[in-house]
């Protein structure tokens, strides 16, 4: 069996150096921690979990909780799993998903065990059961997402509501008043108050209020089947809509083809702007969509970081991250038509 003598003699350094990184213990150079994972790598070591967390008094071990019952993970949320996973790695941790609903009761069950030195909640509600249990808990955790009043909470979330004003102003300033807005349905009810899903209604309604605009807000499922559908429903109840802001990437192949269907153009006719979107599902579309781009990444890069600062030291200071979409125009959008173009065959205004 390989042990850590043969990976310091591989990499050239002392037994103490291996220990530290296995451990977790102390920070090394980048230059000292590529050795020892790459004589690791070559001699084929695994780490022994059980035995880091009697030396450490923690087991290295993160859960990811994931309210995948009741929720199907999308693009930009699989970004941040694939980000979130690959930072625990580097800093020495093991992030396992816990894909559990957001039922707190069950989520005690899984951490009396102890076998996880803190927890990330994924899929955040406005009030979520599962923060007030950890708190009671004791546990270190970190929200990805934000409740209603997180002032006293750690946390790194998108800036949904920036997002939406962001896309909001690129529309108006290409002279459009008729806007939507299309939000993707959850699979069931057991997520009241999701926080992206209640932010982007929100700071949407409240823009065109504020503008003294009616915004039509819709929502479908998250497919594409359903995004074809929906789009040619719009339509057909508001003709007069030429701007479209979707947040429901799942169904954004669909609402293109819909528009389509229904005898409007993108972007001539229609102008489609997607938010909190991954770049890569932007450029399913033809035209590829116009996108405020999710900080899917940043995101799991931070949230791991945030947590792992709780369970190594004592400061009282909490990371709170919010984290703006990044701008991509790709060609979905134009100007405003002229009123007398927006009568397409078929349509009736």
């Amino acid at each position: 069996m390989v042990t850590m003598r043969d990976v310091a003699q591989r990499a050239n350094v002392s037994v103490t150096t291996v220990s530290f990184m296995v451990n977790g213990t102390k920070t090394l150079a980048p230059a000292t921690r590529e050795r020892i994972e790459r004589a690791m790598e070559e001699l084929g070591y695994r780490r022994n979990v059980f035995a880091r967390a009697l030396a450490s008094k923690r087991t290295h071990i993160l859960a990811l909780v994931v309210p995948a019952v009741d929720h199907r993970l999308g693009s930009t949320a699989m970004s941040v799993v694939t980000s979130a996973a690959a930072t625990a790695s580097t800093l020495g941790y093991n992030l396992v998903m816990w894909p559990v609903s957001n039922d707190s009761t069950q989520l005690e069950d899984y951490i009396a065990g102890g076998l996880v030195d803190g927890v990330l909640l994924m899929e955040v509600q406005l009030e979520d059961p599962r923060v007030k249990r950890l708190e009671d808990l004791g546990l270190p955790f970190f929200l990805i997402g934000r409740t209603a009043d997180p002032a006293q909470l750690a946390y790194a979330d998108m800036d949904f509501e920036g997002a939406v004003n962001g896309a909001v102003d690129h529309l108006l300033e290409g002279g459009h008043r008729n806007i939507a807005l299309m939000l993707g349905r959850l699979e069931n009810n057991n997520l009241p108050g999701y926080g992206p899903i209640s932010r982007t209604d929100r700071a949407f309604r409240d823009r065109m209020a504020a503008e003294g605009l009616h915004g039509t807000v819709l929502d479908c499922e998250q497919t594409a089947t359903a995004g074809r559908s929906a789009a040619s429903e719009l339509i057909v109840a508001h003709p007069e809509t030429t701007g479209l802001v979707l947040m429901n990437e799942e169904a954004s192949f669909g609402v293109v083809n819909g528009l389509l269907d229904a005898g409007r153009r993108v972007p001539q006719d229609v102008s489609v702007l997607s938010v909190a979107t991954a770049a890569k599902t932007a450029g399913i579309t033809d035209p590829p969509l116009s996108t405020m781009v999710a900080p899917g990444a940043e995101l799991g890069r931070l949230s791991v970081e945030g947590l792992i600062q709780q369970i190594t030291t004592e400061a009282r200071e909490r990371t709170q991250a919010l984290i703006p979409c990044v701008w991509s125009d790709v060609g979905s959008t134009g100007p405003a038509p002229a009123p007398e173009n927006n009568h397409r065959e078929g349509i009736t205004l």
